[in-house]
């Protein structure tokens, strides 16, 4: 009897080869019904794929994915309508893949790499701190978006777009100390985290020293490791326990606008308000900072440039025309009702 082909399947199926051969290849553009429809076709006919036609289609996969540490945070979702509009109209498949907060983004990108026979990669969010050989074990171009790395690292080995966050979280600190404040407290990063979080930790001390603010570490305030980060929540809890402290403050610098809302909250809770009590300020620019009342005193990020820019160097390294590449673009301060200048 002669071995049956991927033509015969289709007949079967009542579908083109193409189909098959998406279903065979894992393939996004097709629905989870048909694929499993015909999986079964082909696991009761024991149809084995020929394995070069296979790889063939494989390797001409047009897929860019988009890896997410921090879904959560209403900051990425701009970014990621352009990430989503800009991949589909170079005629590319659009996959977001949540990575969770403790899992490790290098070993998801290898696994999706293999699977979907990805064509390059976006990092979005979350904490960076791989080696250069976890980097080489990627074999497609990738861009850190909104990912900031610290000097430890070799700008050669990697490609980045963010705003430059010690410059940024230096001018909002330097705004509070111009207000008269000497006493800030920050919601930051654990101090294991070597990304944007460290990055805001340094503008925040940078800012101090200028003033000849004397640093508090009793002032300075980790998120909790076991709520999202960047979260109101996570920024309630860390306000909440300041508070019970009884350390003496007048301001907090929250690393973004909602451990910045989940700070003000935790604030009005205890019977005191903002900014007649303390000043708070955040950094991202949310819409939600606007409308929040107060509104909140912020930096805030270009997302759609950035999100532009890391499609660009994305195909651009796709494309070969470079190696790598690193865009910084500049944040401003928006100053609304959250703070007071002290007397």
């Amino acid at each position: 009897m002669a071995s049956i082909t991927i033509k015969d399947i289709a007949k079967m199926c009542g579908v083109g080869v193409t189909t098959v051969s998406r279903a065979i290849n894992n393939h996004p553009d097709i629905s989870e019904e048909t694929k499993a429809m015909i999986m079964k076709v082909i696991k009761d006919n024991h149809y084995v794929p020929n394995n070069s036609a296979r790889n063939l289609k494989r390797s001409v996969s047009k897929t860019i994915a988009v890896l997410i540490k921090g879904i959560t945070n209403p900051f990425f979702n701009p970014m990621i309508q352009v990430f989503e509009r800009e991949i589909q109209r170079r005629k590319y498949s659009f996959i977001l893949q949540r990575v969770d907060e403790k899992q490790d983004e290098i070993e998801v990108a290898i696994e999706l790499e293999k699977e979907k026979r990805l064509k390059g990669i976006v990092f979005l969010g979350g904490y960076f701190s791989h080696s250069k050989d976890k980097l080489d074990q990627l074999t497609v171009p990738f861009v850190l978006s909104t990912i900031g790395m610290t000097e430890e690292f070799d700008p050669n080995d990697y490609s980045s777009v963010s705003v430059d966050d010690v410059k940024e979280s230096y001018k909002i600190v330097d705004y509070l100390c111009n207000e008269g404040h000497r006493k800030i407290a920050i919601i930051t990063a654990p101090m294991d985290d070597v990304s944007i979080g460290k990055l805001r930790y340094e503008g925040y001390k940078q800012a101090l020293e200028q003033h000849g603010i004397e640093y508090n570490e009793r002032l300075v305030r980790p998120m909790r490791e076991d709520i999202d980060s960047y979260s109101m929540e996570n920024g309630y809890e860390v306000t909440k326990e300041l508070l019970q402290s009884g350390e003496e403050f007048t301001a907090i610098y929250a690393v973004s606008d909602s451990l910045a809302i989940g700070a003000c909250k935790a604030i009005f809770e205890a019977g005191l308000s903002v900014p007649e009590d303390y000043s708070v300020v955040g950094f991202d620019g949310l819409d939600i900072s606007f409308y929040y009342n107060p509104s909140i005193t912020t930096i805030k990020q270009p997302t759609e440039e950035i999100a532009q820019e890391t499609i660009k160097i994305l195909f651009d390294l796709i494309d070969k025309k470079i190696t790598h590449a690193h865009k910084t673009f500049p944040g401003e301060l928006v100053i609304r009702n959250s703070t007071k200048r002290l007397n």
